[in-house]
This record gives structure tokens, C-alpha cells and sequence, in this order.
């Protein structure tokens, strides 16, 4: 997958790296506030991350256990976000510029992928209770094209 020039811009001057799910991203908050999950697993209170998503990147199919996801448009084109609701059936949002929504929420355990619906996007995505990777479940190959 060739970046444009701007996408590989971004991910210098933020410091971004690849994520397992597609994209780039960086952590830029994890409080110092813990708290306890319901299954009585110590979290921080939230993380934030900077997320890039290029042309051609895809967000594959995951799901955070045990955490809400809010989903912040920051900049570049809109973002297409599924999101799977109970009973199987898949929800298409999209977030971006005002007048669309700025902002998507995506429930704990809720399957969620993303795409840029241009050149590339920029988006923060804050977990409540804080993100860790031991409660990320990934769809391997989920086959899902832009």
C-alpha cells in the first residue's frame, strides 16, 4: 500500500505507528485516575489516541471488551464507521466536518470498523475505561476492501 504524501507526513510529524487493526495511531492520554471494571479488572479511567487512517486503509473488524469507544472527527475527509448492533445487523455512520456528526459512540464488546471516505482522516478515539490490548479482539483477514 503506497501513502501519499500527506499520510506519511501525519505519521512523521505525529509519531505515529501501525496499529494491529490498520492505521496509524499514537497514544496521547492515559490517566492516572484507575478504576475497576465490572469484572473487577483495574483499568485507567480513559486513553486517548491520535488515529490516521490513509486512502486505501482499512480499520479491520475488532472490539474492545469491557470499554466504550468515542470516535472523534479532528481532520481530512469524513470516516465511514460500521458497527455491529445486537442480532448481527451492521450500522453504517459516518463522522466529519460540522454539519455531519463529529463525533460516534461505539458501546463496549460492539464489533466497529473504519475507513477514510477520502484522501486520509484523522480521528481521536477515547476508551473508557482505558484502552489495553488485553482486551482487543481482532478479526484477522476479515476481507474487507476500500
Amino acid at each position: 500500500m503506497s501513502l501519499n504524501n500527506l499520510s506519511q507526513q501525519l505519521i512523521s510529524d505525529l509519531k505515529l505507528q501501525p496499529h494491529p487493526e490498520g492505521g496509524f495511531y499514537r497514544e496521547c492520554h492515559r490517566s492516572e485516575v484507575v478504576v475497576q471494571r465490572s469484572d473487577g479488572q483495574p483499568r485507567q479511567a480513559c486513553t486517548v489516541i491520535d488515529f490516521l487512517l490513509p486512502a486505501g486503509v482499512v480499520s479491520a473488524w475488532h472490539r474492545v471488551l469491557g470499554a466504550d469507544e468515542i470516535w472523534h472527527y479532528s481532520a481530512g475527509a469524513p470516516v465511514e464507521l460500521l458497527r455491529q448492533q445486537p442480532g448481527g445487523r451492521v450500522e453504517t455512520l459516518e463522522l466529519g466536518p460540522f454539519p455531519q456528526p463529529t463525533w460516534q459512540l461505539i458501546k463496549a464488546d460492539q464489533w466497529q470498523s473504519a475507513r477514510s471516505l477520502g484522501d486520509w482522516s484523522l480521528v481521536h478515539c477515547t476508551v473508557s475505561p482505558g484502552f489495553c490490548f488485553d482486551d482487543f479482539e481482532l478479526i484477522a483477514g476479515d476481507g474487507r476492501t476500500d
